[in-house]
């Protein structure tokens, strides 16, 4: 009996198998990077914010039943910020990102405000990555995981964390002592020659962000570095509605906030990407959506358990910080000089101004507890050095007074600064007299001045900060004035002359001289002649004239 010939049978079916393998593999895949970036712990939603973490959550879910594919990752600064996240140092939000299925995260420079320690732990408590390739200790060590490699249903992806250099100023210094920041430029092509032939995809996840003014950005990045597929970009806040090309390397970011989530859809067909579109999803187009409840639930848990946070006792005030909304908005107010004198303290500044709008509240005589610091800070603002010339702070203060006697938010509140204003002269010729720390204003000198991130950002119509070169950021406002009062122990801060309104009489400003001040000076600071004020006081002897003395200064 003859054996049957089965070899060309066999190899037929292998063949058949080849063919119908290579059918598969050569459809086209899908990739979806949904992403975001700057949310400042943002975690709910709110009426002039984000959409909030709970709907990020409900669209991730969605698009993770649609695509095996998928990737959910945030560019940095979103430990920092808020209330919620302050007050457990970025407990909160790490919990919030392991709930909803974050695949990897790189840090910003904000999120080394509670120290690089913290952040190590954060890194700790969260399931996913915090990425920083360029982030080096003295030893030369890396200070976070450099890389992750990710392998999706069909693909494998390479993504490498880049923080900003400029992290060294824009936290605290003490937060990166012994640290290295390295090039993002030459990290970035060393990662990308490392991961070439490892993966399909390679993804920078950078906090660098887009500003022309900066050294280091995305687009640097993509100029200079070969074989980067994607970067999802933040730091700058630009919410690109259709990315940016450059260099056949497509930059994603989402904007701020939770404002929007990015979306970026690849396809790669035969081991080549033929398509790269950027997208964003925004509040409005989510408003109806459902929130996640499994997220609300938990930050309902995470609010109750900072209410008990919250009733610690920092201090004690021996009066009654003044914060009531006529009067800050309006005055000097000695709470305006608590928490100014407690931002000086804290930041290396000439001179500090906030806009009184910042101020919500004010404190009994007492004990102080930290639910009281945020009642009267409730904004998590951070806080920003600027260099102003002697011009630009002068126009500053002039657009802070610019709608007294009206009870605005523009309204400054200051330390290392005193000014005296005329408020019966039209808008932008008000101010009479400016010194900075004891010194008369020198209009071409660069000051630093110590503002909060809403100013340093133009907001109140604060302009002339906009452009002005950063020196330092630090942390939040209400850390800076509970640190204060922790180290004080009690406080009992005055008014001091630091903003001084000209009353008028009719005819006549009243004004009360301070100590070391002569007649030919305060003739000079409100335009007046010396004979006029002579006259209008009766007075005999023009060098016997005391502190405290109230003058009558004619309205000329």
């Amino acid at each position: 009996m003859k054996k049957r010939k089965v070899i060309p049978f066999i190899s037929l079916l292998i063949f058949l198998l080849l063919i119908s393998s290579t059918t598969l593999l050569a459809a086209p895949v899908k990739i979806m990077v949904l992403h975001t970036n700057d949310t400042h712990s943002r975690l709910e939603e709110g009426t002039y914010a984000g959409m909030g973490f709970a709907k990020i959550a409900t669209i991730a879910e969605k698009y993770r039943a649609e695509n095996d594919n998928l990737l959910l990752l945030d560019a940095g600064d979103t430990f920092h910020g808020q209330i919620i996240a302050n007050l457990v140092k970025g407990e909160s939000v790490a919990r919030i990102l392991n709930m909803i299925g974050y695949d990897a995260l790189v840090p910003g420079n904000h999120d080394f405000n509670y120290g690089q320690e913290r952040l190590k732990e954060l890194d700790q408590l969260t399931d996913l990555p915090l990425l920083a390739a360029n982030i080096k200790t003295d030893s030369d060590n890396n200070f976070l995981t450099p890389y992750i490699i990710k392998k999706l249903k069909d693909v494998k992806v390479g993504i490498f964390g880049l923080v900003t250099p400029e992290t060294v100023y824009k936290t605290h210094p003490k937060n990166v002592e012994g640290l290295k920041i390295n090039d993002p430029v030459a990290t970035a092509r060393f990662m990308a020659n490392k991961l070439k032939d490892r993966v399909d995809l390679i993804i920078a996840l950078t906090h660098l962000g887009l500003s022309q003014g900066s050294r280091y950005t995305s687009i640097k990045v993509a100029e200079e570095v070969e074989g980067i597929d994607l970067i999802i970009d933040g730091h700058s806040h630009d919410a690109l509605s259709t990315g940016k090309i450059i260099s056949n390397t497509l930059i994603a970011m989402a904007g701020e906030y939770d404002k929007n989530l990015g979306v970026v859809e690849l396809t790669i067909d035969k081991g080549k990407i033929i398509e790269k579109e950027a997208s964003l999803i925004n509040k409005k187009d989510v408003s109806n959506i459902k929130k996640d409840e499994k997220v609300l639930k938990l930050i309902d848990k995470i609010k109750k358990k900072n209410r008990e946070i919250t009733a610690e006792v920092i201090g004690k005030t021996a009066v009654t910080l003044d914060g009531e909304r006529a009067n800050i908005r309006t005055e000097e107010t000695n709470l305006g000089n608590l928490i100014t004198d407690s931002i000086q303290t804290a930041v290396a500044a000439d001179a500090v101004l906030l806009n009184s709008g910042t101020v919500r509240a004010s404190i009994e005589a007492g004990d102080i507890t930290k639910g009281d610091v945020i009642s009267v800070l409730p904004f998590g603002n951070t806080v920003v050095v600027k260099a102003l010339t002697g011009s630009q702070l002068l126009d500053a203060l002039e657009h802070g007074v610019s709608q007294y006697p009206a009870q605005e938010g523009t309204f400054p509140q200051v330390a290392g600064l005193t000014f005296i204003f005329n408020p019966y002269r039209q808008s932008g010729e008000r101010i009479l007299r400016l010194m900075v720390n004891g010194e008369v204003i020198d209009y071409d000198r660069l000051y630093y001045i110590a503002t909060n991130d809403f100013i340093a950002a133009g907001g109140d119509g604060y302009n002339m900060f906009i452009d002005a070169p950063v020196v330092q950021e630090v942390g939040s406002l209400e850390e800076l004035l509970i640190n204060y009062i922790k180290k004080q122990e009690v406080v009992s801060p005055e008014v001091e002359g630091r903003i001084i309104p000209s009353e008028n009489t009719g005819r006549y400003f009243k004004y009360e001289v301070k100590p070391g001040e002569v007649l030919s000076e305060i003739a000079e600071y409100f335009e007046v002649s010396l004979a006029k004020i002579v006259s209008a006081n009766n007075i005999k002897n023009i060098n016997l004239i005391y502190a405290g003395r109230k003058l009558l200064i004619p309205a000329e």
